[in-house]
């Protein structure tokens, strides 16, 4: 049917005056990209000369998105994942398949927020390794918090010293449920023997996010330590780490 081009059509010179409501439309998208691409420079600069301490935590998040999505804004999934989880340790030791839950978070997105955790975790755990543990407790801490204080079933770890308290390896002598793991006291001393350890620390999460010793805490580590003394394997302390913080029971004078 010849006559009247369609509204949707171009007119005749095929252009679309600079205000009409088409020109806009098309013209949205990049100003859109524009500030898109301004946000990340932006905070990219900031974290380049005032460091990460200039950031909230959504912003550093932020820039660890940038790389997996990079033709969105991510500051919305970024504040989505920490209102999900509650922090920013939180989204890093969150599983992958609940990450990808908020909606934005794709399997890669989760990969790269595990890979993060992965590379604290291992950093932490090198600032540790074959150093005199007991001048570096700080750094022992951070490591035990990073990997156990966000798991979701409790887990036992033992770190083997040597003569000098240099850690000669951290290994998880078992994993529970919500609220238990297994002990079994000769098999942690056992280890100590092949790895040629003189001294263990004993380690614990509790995932309810309370780190205080219950009575079976107690009562197992007073057994460990009877069953270490014979073989010249001293029990140096047993840390409870949770959420909330972390307990000593050598500090709080239970062994």
């Amino acid at each position: 049917m010849t006559g009247a081009a369609s509204d949707d059509e171009p007119g005749p010179t095929g252009l679309q005056e600079a205000g009409s409501p088409g020109a806009r439309r098309k013209s949205q998208p990049a100003t859109q990209a524009e500030h898109h691409l301004g946000h990340r420079d932006r905070l990219r600069t900031r974290f380049a000369e005032a460091g990460a301490e200039a950031l909230a935590d959504y912003e550093l998040l932020e820039l660890v998105l940038f790389r997996t999505i990079p033709r969105r804004d991510v500051k919305p999934i970024a504040k989505a994942l920490i209102a999900r989880f509650g922090s920013l340790a939180e989204v890093l030791n969150a599983p992958p398949r609940r990450l990808v839950e908020v909606p934005g978070v794709k399997e890669s997105v989760a990969r790269d927020i595990a890979i993060v955790a992965a590379i604290n975790q291992r950093a932490m755990r090198s600032a540790v390794r074959r150093r005199e543990i007991l001048s570096s407790w700080s750094a022992v801490l951070d490591y035990c918090k990073a990997a156990m204080a966000y798991e979701t079933r409790e887990q036992f770890r033992i770190l083997f010293l040597d003569k000098k308290n240099a850690l000669i390896a951290d290994e998880v002598q078992g994993t529970g449920t919500v609220d238990h793991t297994p002990v079994y006291p000769r098999e942690v001393v056992k280890r100590g023997p092949e790895l040629s350890a003189t001294a263990i620390i004993l380690v614990h999460n509790h995932p309810s996010g309370d780190p205080t010793p219950s009575r079976a805490d107690i009562e197992m580590t007073r057994t460990i330590i009877d069953t270490a003394k014979p073989l010249g394997i001293a029990v140096h302390d047993h840390i409870i780490i949770g959420k909330n913080g972390h307990a000593s029971l050598k500090g709080l004078r239970l062994i």
